[in-house]
């Protein structure tokens, strides 16, 4: 936490970078934007690519990116001011406002859910029935995807009982089932082309049939919002252009996004296959891009009271706002 809050003040106190746009020169606003994982990770490529093709630049942000650990302790660090702005899940500030934690989301980067029911294709998983008796691997109990998998046996009406649910780690979730070693994972799309890599078959359920969680979203404390939404409008912006990019324009995605995280380089038809399962599966479905729709937010919440891992429902406009998606 200490090395965590120092390199934040680190960020905050970064000397102001000029620029300069036509004739008149501006200065670039620093700020530290808190991730939730390592951002060379392809599912922060909005915000690398946002930062890459001069996005945030743009909006005269200069972000630093600092990694916490895990979307509920970045939300309780923007929730105590540590820091102004950060990412997590959709469903994040369901968990943490039941805990008092004041963070909201600020825009949903894509309409889909971010976990996959992903199978073997000689055996294959089109049904949330057919998940009973599986061997199935899952990042964490913690994790959002292992709640979207306990939503989508649900749906079947089976518990964790029901099946045999390994928690094997970020790297652990696609190399056992690669190896064959479980026979489903509830997995993000980063790790269903990795297992593809490792020579794994991979079989895909539809994800309309499984749990509706949600996509990574931005979030904000109830301060920040009140006190400077503007700031919150610039990165709002900044970073929903970076995902529509992947969207239009999938080979210069690519591109930036090898720029920006260039231990990607040489990858180019991984990344490639990682943003179009995203287009495909992750950020279709929006009416406005970054947009909340609050009847699914409910059904989550609904999912997380009645399974008890929070103690209690509250109200939707204290999880989300649509203020600064409509507004752009």
């Amino acid at each position: 936490m200490k090395k965590l809050i120092a390199a934040i003040a680190v960020g905050a106190c970064a000397a102001i970078v000029p620029f300069t746009s036509g004739a008149q020169e501006k200065k670039l606003e620093p700020i530290t934007y808190l991730l939730p994982a390592p951002q060379n990770l392809p599912a922060f490529a909005p915000w690398m690519i946002a930062k890459q093709q001069g996005y945030f630049e743009a909006e005269g942000l200069d972000v630093n990116f600092v990694t916490g650990k895990g979307g509920v302790d970045v939300a309780k660090q923007v929730g105590a001011g540590n820091a102004p702005i950060g990412g997590a899940i959709g469903d994040t500030p369901i968990i943490v406002r039941a805990n008092g934690v004041p963070v909201k989301s600020v825009a949903l980067v894509g309409g889909g859910g971010l976990t996959l029911i992903a199978s073997h294709a000689d055996d294959p998983v089109n049904e949330p029935a057919q998940l009973k008796g599986k061997t199935i691997t899952v990042m964490a109990y913690t994790d959002t995807t292992y709640y979207s998998l306990l939503g989508t046996m649900r749906m079947a009406g089976l518990t964790r009982e029901d099946a045999e649910i390994q928690a094997a780690g970020p790297a652990g979730v696609w190399q056992l089932f690669a190896s064959g070693k479980s026979q489903v994972m509830a997995a993000v799309g980063d790790w269903v082309v990795m297992a593809e890599e490792a020579g794994a078959k991979v079989h895909l359920m539809n994800p309309a049939k499984g749990f509706n969680s949600m996509a990574q979203a931005i979030i904000a404390s109830d301060e920040m919002i009140e006190k400077n939404p503007e700031l919150i409008q610039r990165v709002v912006r900044a970073t929903l252009k970076g995902m529509t990019l992947i969207q239009n324009d999938i080979d210069g995605a690519v591109a930036a996004y090898v720029k920006a995280v260039p231990a990607h380089q040489g990858k180019e038809d991984q990344v490639k296959r990682i943003f179009e399962l995203f287009n495909k599966y992750l950020y279709a479905g929006q009416t406005v891009p970054g947009i909340m729709d609050p009847a699914r937010l409910e059904s989550v919440q609904k999912f997380y009271v009645e399974e008890g891992i929070v103690s209690k429902a509250s109200p939707l406009d204290s999880l989300y706002t649509n203020q600064f998606v409509e507004a752009k």
